[in-house]
């Protein structure tokens, strides 16, 4: 028993040292960082790139400088709640007031609620929320967890072509960021709309991806293993109920835009929310 726990320690220090020195070959590879590219690319960041391309350097480096390009023009931190709140209004997507089993940040989507038709306009919200969700993520946690709500959806709340960017998005730009995404209910014609968005997925996210049906006893016990059904919605087969108050999260967005605000604007090296280590995103 004690040789097994002692190889079971060798090869977790094997792998962390594998995994330092590929850091260090990425950060010597991308060079010489200044401003908010510089406090994006903590070596928790850095890992996650390599992660998302399998440890492969080069893959990894193109993919960390292609974030670093969009992040340059679409200024994420920089979106304000005053910008997107009218996307909010509805409550389609937003930040859970509980965590899953993990003490990981929830985000939930009900895309039968849409209440707009500007792509752009919709890409930032989403942008905003998933910078608004690593920044409440605790010191533990760098991935969060997606619930998403049929009810009330049609094809037409959700265009492929707006379907594609939010999974180019998530994928090319937040790597290793989502832990799990439940799929709750979906309605039969949800299959063929699957059938075409899958292919968008790479395998890992495709992983991800669960599929819950009330009916199902494995589907539904898979959830309650991630998330305490007294948190948990009615909408979702948990006991709580759920509320979203547009006022209230916009009073909560507005303080959380004063946190992110503290974090870019100031010369500290603050730690987590990008780095696990309380760096902000």
């Amino acid at each position: 028993m004690f040789h097994r726990w002692s190889n079971s320690q060798q090869d977790q220090k094997s792998k962390e040292l594998y995994a330092e020195s590929k850091v260090k070959e990425l950060k010597d590879a991308i060079g010489s960082l200044s401003g908010h590219s510089l406090k994006y690319c903590t070596d928790a960041c850095l890992r996650r790139y390599l992660e998302a391309r399998n440890w492969n350097v080069d893959k990894s480096k193109k993919m960390l400088e292609d974030t670093l390009r969009w992040r340059s023009t679409f200024k994420p931190e920089k979106i304000r709640w005053d910008e997107v709140a009218m996307e909010g209004e509805t409550g389609k997507l937003y930040r859970a007031t509980f965590h899953d089993r993990q003490g990981r940040t929830v985000l939930i989507l009900r895309p039968g609620m849409q209440n707009t038709s500007s792509m752009e306009n919709q890409m930032r919200h989403l942008v905003y929320l998933l910078e608004n969700a690593m920044l409440n993520l605790p010191p533990d946690q760098e991935q969060m967890a997606w619930l998403i709500d049929f009810t009330g959806w049609s094809i037409s709340n959700t265009p492929i072509k707006s379907t594609r960017e939010t999974i180019n998005i998530l994928q090319n730009h937040y790597p290793e960021r989502l832990a799990i995404a439940f799929l709750y209910n979906p309605p039969r014609v949800f299959e063929a709309f699957w059938k075409i968005v899958k292919y968008f997925l790479d395998n890992k996210t495709f992983q991800k991806v669960k599929f819950v049906y009330p009916k199902n006893k494995d589907s539904v016990e898979l959830m309650r293993s991630h998330f305490d059904e007294e948190n948990l919605p009615k909408e979702f087969g948990g006991k709580s109920i759920l509320t979203y108050n547009y006022e209230d999260f916009s009073r909560l967005m507005a303080q959380d835009d004063l946190k992110c605000v503290a974090f870019w604007e100031s010369d500290n090296n603050l730690t987590n929310h990008i780095d696990n280590e309380n760096s902000v995103a």
